[in-house]
């Protein structure tokens, strides 16, 4: 049986045209930023943030706003069907890593435990994707997502087709050395109503596999797999947090985050210093965990 709980990469949105602009806050942050390049479709353009423990930041923009595809033409509809056209900047969305394959489908495995948990969740079948990097070379892959309202709240699955070192360039070492000290993700927290805590946990949990660890009624989590294990401190694995909102900032949040459709709140990094608690990106909240 696949595994169905590898924390792959987490998707950070800015507006269209801004890679290079984004890539240069990360690194006023501490990351060390990759070129990414285009993707199959055109549409998008990346540059990655890489950790030691195989986790990655996908830093993303569309390469033109809407508005310059002339209107009913075949690249506006494209661009205007994307599942990330509508998404306000910041965490908008994050990825497990899939099998590649067709025959073991990762969206049939989750599928029939949603059919037999009762959670109706329904994956996608697997789709071709795909980037050219800038040095040329192509990169192939599979995805399986959730409903376009769950997109954000429940990861989308990334199968590679190629090698997945050529999508995650984790060689040399120094590709995975960030002056902030960052090693890899601590957790990834996602924020929802109220109303939809229990079923967004019953759907994760056909999507991880177990239940998750209770530590409030409104607040729970799963330990999740990463690409490298041993990496970080021992017992500190990345984890997935579902939670309800409990400050004014994230009531905010969540009164923006439902009309997008994204649930993260906030991303947390595994450093081995740190000078404070939290900090943001240009549109999205991130905090240091040491460890």
């Amino acid at each position: 049986m696949p595994n169905t709980k590898t924390l792959d990469h987490i998707v950070h949105l800015t507006p269209p045209g801004t890679v290079e602009q984004t890539s240069k806050q990360f690194q006023e942050l501490g990351f060390r930023v990759l070129p990414g390049g285009i993707h199959a479709d055109g549409l998008t353009e990346n540059s990655l943030v890489v950790f030691a423990d195989g986790v990655y930041l996908e830093l993303i923009s569309f390469t033109h706003p809407a508005s310059h595809y002339p209107p009913g033409s075949p690249g506006r509809i494209k661009r205007d069907s994307h599942p990330w056209s509508s998404r306000s900047p910041g965490w908008i969305d994050f990825a497990f890593l899939g099998n590649g394959s067709r025959s073991e489908s990762i969206a049939h495995i989750i599928n029939q435990r949603g059919r037999e948990e009762g959670s109706s969740l329904r994956y996608a079948v697997e789709q071709d994707g795909g980037r050219t990097r800038r040095d040329g070379q192509v990169l192939k892959w599979l995805i399986s997502a959730p409903p376009i309202n769950r997109r954000g709240l429940l990861p989308f699955f990334c199968g590679d087709v190629t090698s997945r070192s050529l999508r995650v360039p984790s060689e040399p070492p120094s590709n995975t050395e960030h002056a902030s000290t960052a090693r890899g993700i601590a957790f990834v927290r996602i924020l929802v109503e109220e109303a939809l805590y229990t079923q967004v946990s019953k759907e994760l949990i056909s999507v991880v596999g177990i239940p998750p660890i209770p530590m409030t009624p409104n607040e729970s989590f799963w330990e999740l797999d990463t690409y490298y294990e041993g990496v970080s401190a021992p017992n500190a694995a990345a984890r997935l947090f579902l939670t309800t909102a409990t400050t004014e900032a994230e009531v905010a949040f969540l009164a923006t985050a439902s009309e997008a459709g994204s649930g993260i709140y906030e991303v947390g990094f595994r450093v081995q210093s740190k000078k404070t608690e939290a900090d943001t990106t240009p549109y999205g909240k991130i905090s240091w965990v040491l460890g």
